[in-house]
């Protein structure tokens, strides 16, 4: 009986992220490697992971907001960090003096670093992004010229240091899509130009999770991976993790905090959505939407217990929810496995995607603070 006295929490195994970094450093062996731990490393802890993949030779750290970058700083992550989605009034300063690369898409964001690096005494280094196609951040191509003119202006001035071109891809996990070759090509003609303008960038970068993996003519001078550092596949349409020899990197476990016997026809949860079929075995899961369990997978999310497969039984609540054991009598505090790397037969997280018709980044990211973090292999 494989019983635990520990409560829900995540494992998560920073051997395999240091794997998954060298084998993704290995698919792109010309260019630098930044380690995307957004999200607080997409749910899995980012100070942990950010120092794995630095010893597994990531040369960069990429976050989204200024918030983590700063916290990350505070808590003594070194080396080149990009932080990337800004809002006016946001810490410039703190960045520039921080020793953070900052991204900029627009005029209104290039005012405001020159002035926090004027304030600073200091020069910032920035990263002009072009929109390609996303249509999310990053600069239109007819304003690009006059962004990186007034860039290069203030850079003349010693205020900012054009460092980095960057660009994101739309559908870089979808094979084939043309939109692809089309940014490609976009991208070269606005680096193109920004060099013919002046800019001697250190890097140009386009390159995500599927794009590391899948397009080495967009690897340019650094890469970007995210989720596949995690040991996840970027989508079903490329295959799965196991496909590219990847680990995921987090399981979450929970032991079984109730075990009891029913009758036929009783109820489960809220609703009832689930009625038992028959006499039957009851195993309560402490962990719900509070935790980022996807209530979408409510009577479908696959569970593992004493090696066998079940299914969540009704609506996931807030705080738990209720797996059909049928006739097994698992002790209480037996564990339950809701996903891991699946090669002790347990679901994955993207079976837990299928199931809440999610994307694997969902599943991993969601899982909230409420849950422990149990770095392995530190």
């Amino acid at each position: 009986m494989n019983t635990t006295a520990q409560g829900p929490r995540a494992e998560i195994d920073l051997a395999a992220l240091r794997a998954n970094v060298r084998l993704l450093r290995e698919r792109a062996p010309g260019a630098a490697f930044m380690a995307v731990v957004k999200a607080d490393a997409y749910g899995h802890g980012a100070l942990a992971c950010a120092r794995a993949a630095r010893e597994a030779g990531a040369s960069w750290l990429g976050v989204a907001t200024p918030a983590e970058a700063l916290a990350l700083r505070a808590a003594g992550a070194g080396g080149r960090m990009l932080c990337w989605l800004w809002t006016p009034g946001g810490p410039w300063r703190a960045a520039i003096e921080a020793d953070i690369d900052v991204s900029v898409s627009g005029q209104w964001a290039l005012d405001e670093v020159a002035a926090a690096a004027r304030a600073a005494g200091a020069t910032a280094r920035v990263h002009l992004k072009a929109d390609t196609g996303l249509g999310r951040n990053g600069c239109q191509p007819a304003d690009w010229p006059a962004l990186v003119g007034n860039a290069l202006a203030l850079q003349a001035e010693g205020l900012v240091r054009v460092v980095g071109l960057w660009s994101h891809f739309a559908c870089a996990d979808e094979p084939g899509h043309p939109s692809i070759a089309a940014q490609l090509t976009l991208f070269e003609e606005m680096t193109g130009l920004a060099a013919r303008l002046g800019v001697r960038a250190e890097v140009r970068h386009i390159a995500n999770s599927p794009a590391t993996l899948s397009l080495p003519e967009s690897h340019y001078d650094l890469v970007r991976p995210g989720i596949a550092m995690y040991g996840l596949s970027p989508s079903p349409a490329m295959g799965t993790h196991t496909d590219f020899g990847l680990r995921p990197v987090m399981r979450l476990v929970a032991p079984l905090a109730l075990v009891k016997r029913v009758p036929g026809g009783h109820g489960v949860s809220y609703g009832h959505l689930y009625v038992t079929p028959g006499d039957t075995t009851l195993g309560l899961v402490p962990l719900g939407y509070g935790d980022g369990i996807p209530r979408h997978a409510s009577g479908s999310g696959p569970v593992l217990v004493n090696g066998k497969w079940h299914t969540v039984a009704g609506r996931i609540a807030m705080d738990q929810f209720v797996v059909d054991l049928g006739g097994d009598t698992p002790a209480p505090g037996s564990e339950a496995v809701l996903f891991g790397p699946g090669d002790r037969g347990e679901p994955s997280a993207e079976d837990w995607a299928r199931a809440a018709d999610s994307i694997v980044y969902e599943i991993v990211t969601r899982i909230g603070a409420r849950v422990p973090r149990v770095h392995l292999n530190g």
